[in-house]
């Protein structure tokens, strides 16, 4: 039978799809591009925002309008996180926690068997082991990710992921070098290291993320390393010392900011200051050459004033992040934040996302031409008429002249200029 797998959502959702096409493959189940010719049509959900359940509910509706007769499994963090909600789908044929996602081959075959509607949704426990078989490919991707880390401890008042993907927890690092080591057989060069709070990986232990970047040093195949998203207050001055050591890693870190406000980071039970994640932005640029820093901000926050907005603002132009995505808070059910009265018009957010977005892309156009007659090795992943070719080490987008290159390939080049959305350079010929 052929599967189809729809995924929403973040890298370790991205992650997840890839290690249950594998899981179905090796029960002799046939991956397909298109949904129209599977038999089976896996959404794997994510639930972050409201506007992810509405994708999510929209998907549902294509799906089992465009293939009738197929059947329809609704997986991931939606249902795990809305059990009460997703049960009741009655034109879903499968519905299951992302708990129970190493498991999908078995409740598909269940469901084939007896030819009767399926839920089964675990609930996330503390002290639930790390799971899963990893992966020897990443199909559709010129750099692969590796989940090595899932869930989270820190409860932010705003958000509802440590309900869907439950406590902080972390793959063994001799599983992880063996999947390192699968996935440069199969040439990929770039690994990117993923996780829900990646920063947490060997939380209760000696180990740290630095011996998950150090995983890759002896594997000859893997010549760069990418760390996902980072929290702030996970990350030590030790920490960063070691992974200065690395000659793989990037120096490209994406550290989550939220907000600029001291008031409205408390209420989201961050649990750091604005000046103390300034702090290490700046310890970054020094310990590591060139490196690029790029963001999460959220506007329109409960209680959010105009004033606590122009502090994100002030905090976005003094650490001159590269990139920056900015999103408007979304009311999760469930959360603190939820509860309160406090909250801001969608036409306010609105406003307030496309004022840091002109900030955003003027610290952007700076951070390009700062780039001109610099020299960089890019990882191509497309070449194409339009658009950029690949990234640098750094993560900035590059269009390389003439074209003609290889997906998969490393190429020198020297930057002569920019456009709005990229760098442009030209091959350097030893």
């Amino acid at each position: 039978m052929n599967f189809y797998i729809d995924t929403f959502g973040c890298k370790v959702n991205q992650y997840d799809s890839q290690e249950m096409a594998q899981g179905l493959e090796r029960q002799g189940f046939k991956r397909t591009n298109s949904p129209l010719d599977a038999d089976i049509v896996i959404i794997n959900s994510c639930t972050v925002t409201a506007e992810s359940d509405r994708k999510t509910r929209n998907a549902i509706q294509k799906h089992r309008r465009d293939k009738p007769d197929s059947i329809l499994v609704l997986t991931g963090c939606l249902p795990q996180a809305r059990p009460d909600l997703c049960s009741d789908y009655s034109n879903v044929d499968i519905v299951t926690g992302n708990r129970s996602s190493d498991r999908l081959p078995d409740i598909i075959t269940e469901y084939l068997s007896s030819c009767k509607r399926v839920v089964d949704i675990t609930a996330h426990k503390k002290g639930d082991p790390f799971t899963g078989e990893g992966i020897s490919s990443f199909e559709g991707h010129t750099r692969a990710f590796i989940k090595i880390q899932d869930g989270c401890d820190c409860f932010c008042s705003y958000c509802i992921i440590p309900y869907s993907r439950g406590r902080s927890r972390w793959k063994d690092i001799s599983k992880l070098k063996d999947e390192m080591a699968a996935l440069s057989d199969a040439g990929y060069k770039e690994i990117v290291l993923v996780g829900i709070n990646l920063s947490d990986y060997g939380k209760g232990s000696s180990l740290t993320l630095a011996d998950a970047v150090f995983a890759a040093e002896d594997i000859k195949g893997i010549h760069r390393i990418r760390l996902g998203s980072l929290e702030s207050n996970h990350i030590s001055h030790e920490m960063l010392t070691e992974l200065k050591k690395s000659s793989k890693l990037c120096a490209q870190f994406h550290i989550s900011l939220q907000s600029g406000s001291d008031r409205i980071l408390k209420a989201m039970n961050r649990n750091y200051t604005s000046g103390e994640y300034l702090e290490l932005c700046e310890k970054l640029r020094i310990m590591f050459h060139d490196c690029t820093l790029t963001t999460d901000i959220m506007v329109g926050f409960p209680g959010e004033t105009e004033p606590d907005f122009s502090l994100s603002v002030d905090l976005a132009k003094k650490a001159r992040f590269e990139k920056i995505h900015i999103f408007p808070y979304s009311k999760r059910e469930g959360t603190k934040a939820a509860m309160s009265s406090n909250q801001i018009t969608n036409a306010e957010k609105k406003r307030r996302a496309a004022l840091l977005a002109e900030a955003a892309d003027e610290i952007r156009q700076r951070a390009f031409r700062l780039q001109i007659g610099k020299e960089h090795e890019i990882l191509v992943e497309s070449s194409a008429p339009e658009g950029f070719d690949g990234y640098t080490r750094n993560y900035f987008p590059v269009k390389i002249q003439g074209g003609g290159f290889k997906s998969g390939e490393l190429v020198r080049v020297k930057i002569f200029d920019t456009n709005k959305d990229y760098l442009i350079g030209n091959k350097i010929n030893y």
